[in-house]
């Protein structure tokens, strides 16, 4: 009966490190690695072709979250998974003040973004597997909350401490050396904490192959059982669609805040940019996402839906306005931002919990990192085209556009299939 000791915890006890420990990583090497590479006097264009490359595991990790599945329990891919990203992070910190410190980082942070990418993987579907459905509900705000307070500390706090130390002690190397060497020392107490504090959901175990199975055969099984779900191409529409408008307004909000005013933009500096998109569209964005959660904890999904496709996509027009007007008042263009992102954090819950949904089953974890490639393709393609779309149709244009490219989703959503009282707490548990 020791297995049994710690079949369930408080959710508080593990949700907050898990996903602050899923958003360090994962910031670290997409964000961080290109500050460290440009301060280190990199070239621009081998700094973006190579942090560049480091998406690609978070894009094709489908094609192995069936081993997830396969191999151990997710509970034990999370906290070893978290020690070898703190290896990962040493192995940085050893390597900066080293001869071709580049193609050794470079090393690194690919076994980081690899590592990252299928901590996803176990971190979510141990999510699924170890938070009750009502709990699932509650907490997928608070998800969001801690992700990006991992981001906050990878951004912010890592980046302070090399700035602090260069300044101390005049050695670039060695101050990013001693901020890797934080985040090893970080995560590595993260891996350990979760060795012990995780619970052990009963469901959360590896599938036991019969003498009939063959490994390979259950791998390619994974992926045939998704796409044998009922309304497959129905269900892949809506997550390919969902953020069809969003995928290009991302990649144009910030050029657009930054570009002169005879080019359509609002002329803001680099330092008004993190105050008003960063501190005020971040805690917008929290204050949408929390309350996404207790809505939907509380009524289900299914009752929320319609309510939070129109607050995802609806305050889009906010940009339009901005493009037209093109107000100098920061207030006015902090509360603009403040409206769309928190709509955004409110609406995005409806489409993290349909993945969820959607993902049910014998194998949920790997379905639901199936569900977000998918996703992220929805927001790669339309993203890569944003860019040449805006330049020929100017800003006020293109935010039109913007809101015209959300209609499909709501289309979609009408179609798709979604019980009652999913996400909704109905009896004590």
């Amino acid at each position: 009966m020791a297995g049994a000791k710690n079949t369930s915890r408080n959710p508080w006890s593990w949700i907050p490190t898990l996903y602050v420990a899923e958003g360090l990583p994962y910031t670290m090497a997409i964000s961080v690695s290109v500050a460290l590479y440009s301060t280190l006097g990199v070239s621009n264009k081998a700094t973006a072709f190579w942090t560049s490359l480091l998406y690609l595991p978070w894009v094709i990790k489908p094609l192995w979250s069936p081993l997830v599945d396969l191999l151990k329990t997710r509970r034990r891919w999370i906290w070893m998974l978290q020690l070898v990203s703190g290896a990962a992070f040493a192995g940085i910190a050893l390597m900066i003040p080293a001869p071709h410190f580049v193609r050794w980082t470079i090393v690194f942070f690919g076994l980081l973004a690899f590592n990252s990418a299928t901590h996803d993987i176990a971190a979510d579907g141990f999510y699924m597997l170890a938070a009750t459905e009502h709990d699932q509900s509650f907490f997928i705000g608070w998800r969001s909350v801690f992700f990006n307070l991992g981001k906050i500390i990878a951004q912010s706090g890592f980046v302070y401490v090399a700035g602090e130390l260069q300044k101390r002690t005049g050695n670039i190397a060695f101050a990013w050396s001693a901020a890797f060497a934080l985040a090893a020392a970080i995560v590595l107490c993260l891996g350990i904490y979760h060795r012990f504090i995780l619970p052990r959901p009963q469901k959360d175990q590896p599938k036991i192959l019969l003498a009939s199975e063959n490994f390979s055969t259950e791998f390619l099984k994974t992926f045939g059982t998704f796409f044998q779900k009922p309304k497959i191409i129905l269900l892949l529409l809506f997550i390919l669609l969902f953020r069809l408008g969003e995928a290009q307004l991302v990649k144009m909000t910030q050029p657009f805040l930054l570009d002169a005013r005879n080019a359509g933009g609002l002329a803001l500096t680099l330092k008004q940019v993190p105050v008003i998109y960063g501190a005020v569209g971040f805690t917008a964005f929290i204050l949408g996402a929390l309350l996404g959660g207790f809505a939907a904890a509380r009524n289900g999904l299914r009752f929320w839906l319609w309510p939070m496709l129109l607050a995802i996509h609806l305050p889009d027009a906010v940009f339009i306005w901005l493009a037209y007007a093109q107000p100098q008042n920061l207030f006015a263009i902090g509360a603009g931002v403040a409206v769309e992102q928190f709509g955004y954090g409110f609406g995005f819950t409806a489409f993290m919990l349909y993945m969820i949904y959607i993902a049910r089953g014998e194998h949920r974890t790997a379905h639901y990192a199936i569900c977000t490639g998918f996703m992220a393709l929805g927001m790669m393609l339309p993203g890569m085209w944003s860019g040449w779309l805006q330049e020929r149709l100017g800003y006020p244009h293109f935010f039109v556009w913007v809101i015209l490219a959300t209609i499909p989703s709501f289309i979609v959503a009408r179609m798709i299939p979604l019980d009652s009282n999913f996400g909704k707490k109905t009896a004590p548990e």
